[in-house]
């Protein structure tokens, strides 16, 4: 079962409100199937911004990319899930995920592949308004403690954010879709396909029920050189947490070359060492023409969803407007 193939648009907790909804007005003009906003440690909480940007999109599907379930207990998550479902519509996704920097704020994230799965399961159990209690290693909810309010549906998609494989096949059992967050490399698709499969089976549900998305920082302007460089300098900050987990790269030196440099925050040394083909595996950049190859690449890989991360452009809106204009009528005519 192949799934229609969705694009997709995200972005940073860090503006105005103006700003949403300014970028809402924009985003809406193009037939992009998702808006995402990032809830990173330390930006706003996502949960602002989307409602925000809901009440300006009329079609998109729209979510968090992501929440944890270290920094936000799953009761919290499912209210965020349930609200934000209301204000759209019914057009909501939620994503969730480990969480990133967590030693940050003290928190050592024990045990994450069993808190990241009670957290899904115990998100339904809550939005389903379930009575029967819920008994988990991390997570528990006594018997008939049921929401004080009904939610708009008694489910929302789940999307599970990660590189690895015991978490894609819990994916398979249990969600609608995993991101790889990071990541433009058409190889990845097939790396965690196998294991999503497996976890399909084991739940009895169909092959090709659990979508894959890649996602990665976009630049995409007409002066190509300039957008590529520009992507550089932002794959330099992130490329030496990442990198060591895409399987497909068979270079340990260079990887060690570029954590000691990040160990010693070098990242104009980083930006040096990142080959235009590594490039194409970590982001998306170049004129429409360098997005639209990438796309079609992984649309052969078999993912079933590309989103288009933060900064977009050399400038924002000129970027949505490029990705509007020139890349996604390419496949929507």
């Amino acid at each position: 079962m192949r799934q229609p193939f969705r694009f997709s648009i995200a972005f940073q907790s860090n503006k105005t409100p103006a700003e949403y909804q300014a970028l809402a007005g924009l985003v809406d003009a193009y037939p992009f199937d998702v808006v995402s906003v990032y809830n990173d440690l330390l930006f706003q909480p996502a949960l602002g911004p989307l409602i925000l940007m809901a009440q300006r999109l009329r079609h998109a599907q729209i979510g968090f990319a992501a929440l944890n379930p270290y920094t936000l207990h799953p009761l919290e998550i499912a209210g965020q899930a349930a609200v934000l479902d209301m204000v759209s519509g019914g057009r909501s996704y939620l994503g969730l995920v480990r969480g990133s920097w967590l030693d940050r704020v003290g928190i050592e994230g024990k045990k994450s592949f069993q808190t990241l799965r009670e957290a899904t399961l115990l998100v339904k159990h809550l939005l389903a308004r379930d009575p029967a209690p819920f008994e988990g290693q991390i997570f528990q909810l006594a018997a008939d403690s049921t929401l004080n309010y009904t939610p708009l549906r008694p489910d929302v998609p789940i999307m599970i954010g990660t590189w690895g494989k015991l978490t894609s096949r819990m994916a398979g059992e249990i969600a609608n879709e995993i991101k790889i967050g990071g990541s433009s490399n058409p190889a990845m698709v097939g790396v965690l396909q196998t294991e999503i499969a497996a976890g399909e089976a084991k739940a009895g549900r169909k092959a090709g029920t659990v979508g894959i998305c890649l996602g990665a920082v976009t630049v995409v302007d007409e002066d190509r050189e300039a957008a590529r460089a520009l992507v550089r300098r932002e794959a330099a900050l992130y490329l030496p947490v990442v990198a060591e987990l895409d399987p497909t790269l068979q270079d340990p030196e260079w990887l060690q070359r570029i954590q000691e440099a990040a160990s010693r925050q070098d990242y104009e040394y980083i930006s040096r060492q990142i080959s235009d083909d590594l490039l194409d595996k970590f982001a998306f950049a170049g004129n429409p023409r360098d997005i639209i190859r990438q796309v079609e690449n992984i649309i052969e890989s078999g993912a079933s969803r590309v989103e288009f991360g933060t900064p977009h452009g050399l400038n924002p809106e000129v970027g949505i407007r490029l990705l509007g204009e020139k890349v996604l009528p390419h496949f929507k005519p």
